[in-house]
């Protein structure tokens, strides 16, 4: 395939692509001039772009330009529904590998999906296909010379009788992480992280941070609903927050990199664009 259509291949398929930028530098281009960097998010529902008809439902790659400084941009490609095979299958990782450059940065979170081992066209087997598959992003973005980072998948809201938090995903964050320890990637472990928070919040302090809505509440939702795996804005904005001082604390970003860790940031700073 020739490099224009190639282009335009990856074109449509970022359609959906939220691309948020404040300038910023990086090493790099003719002469070493200073350009900026991207994080480009692969991943679920949990990340993606929502639109109006979605609202007030809240991907975290929404909220993470909040926290990150000048010379940072995203480019959310993470997609509702898609796990570590179908976004590869789609031709969405091709897409987006066709907008790294040197330098930039690629997060990489899968599991909620995988787990569908009932659907051929999502499901995959923790230490195997989950790992073969997580292989294809780490590979791609090191032949781009790009970081690519691991990113278990964020805790659901489910709490047992005794009120603590508990664990949703099974075995794909203990694949991810010793895939991350083997191949040597940087690992943000938001599963265990996103769980503590959980915990601290307690059954009634979660609720607010995600998708759960009184009917009436929202004219995309008359009848009201109850979801604890996606999240309002406050939620996506406290999960963009924790990835950010994970990338910190690994080392992915440094400090000067980061703003607002420790800020409030208010809700009404998310907006939901026309699909």
């Amino acid at each position: 395939m020739s490099l224009t259509r190639r282009r335009t291949a990856a074109a449509l398929l970022a359609l959906p692509l939220a691309l948020s930028a404040t300038p910023a530098l990086a090493h790099g281009g003719s002469g070493g001039r200073p350009r900026s960097r991207t994080l480009h998010i692969a991943g679920d529902s949990t990340a993606a772009q929502k639109y109006a008809d979605a609202a007030p439902e809240t991907g975290w790659g929404m909220a993470l330009p909040f926290f990150l400084g000048h010379g940072l941009a995203v480019a959310n490609h993470a997609m509702n529904g898609r796990s570590s095979k179908s976004f590869i299958d789609e031709g969405r990782l091709t897409a987006l590998l066709d907008g790294v450059r040197p330098g930039d940065i690629v997060l990489i979170q899968f599991g909620h999906n995988d787990e569908k081992t009932e659907d051929p066209a999502r499901g995959t087997d923790p230490y195997t296909t989950y790992q073969e598959y997580l292989r294809q992003y780490v590979k791609g973005a090191r032949a781009r010379r790009a970081e690519p980072v691991l990113v278990t998948p964020v805790e659901r809201r489910r709490f047992a009788a005794d009120q603590t938090a508990s664990p949703t995903h099974g075995e794909y964050p203990a694949a991810m992480r010793a895939l991350a320890s083997e191949d040597r990637v940087a690992l943000l472990d938001m599963q265990a992280i996103s769980l503590a928070r959980w915990q601290e919040l307690g059954p009634d302090g979660t609720e607010a941070y995600f998708n759960w809505l009184e009917p009436g509440e929202s004219p995309n939702y008359p009848d009201g609903r109850q979801d604890n795996t996606h999240f309002r804005p406050a939620g996506a904005i406290e999960v963009a927050r924790m990835t950010a001082r994970a990338l910190r604390e690994k080392r992915v970003l440094a400090p000067r990199d980061l703003r607002r860790l420790d800020s409030e940031v208010p809700a009404e700073w998310i907006t939901w664009p026309q699909a």
